[in-house]
């Protein structure tokens, strides 16, 4: 697997942590304006980033959550969670 393409599912990995940490505290405190921007703003970058990896590499997800191009390519390897470095 390349090292842009390891490097950019690490950073889907990192943000992606940041998001479901933050979604969890917003369930015990929905109030906290400032936790709700954080949460917003790794949301959009996490949308991004899987954008950006799915142009570059394929899909990410299956069962309709990831679109693919022509041809399929769902079925290229290496797997998202397949670790050659």
């Amino acid at each position: 697997m390349g090292h842009e393409r390891v490097h950019l599912l690490k950073k889907i990995q990192e943000v992606e942590f940041a998001a479901v940490e933050l979604q969890l505290f917003l369930d015990t405190h929905p109030q906290d304006q400032r936790a709700l921007m954080e949460f917003n703003h790794y949301s959009r970058e996490l949308m991004m980033l899987k954008q950006q990896f799915e142009m570059q590499y394929g899909p990410l997800l299956n069962f309709g959550f990831s679109p693919s191009q022509y041809p399929w390519r769902w079925i290229e390897g290496p797997w998202p969670w397949e670790r050659q470095y």
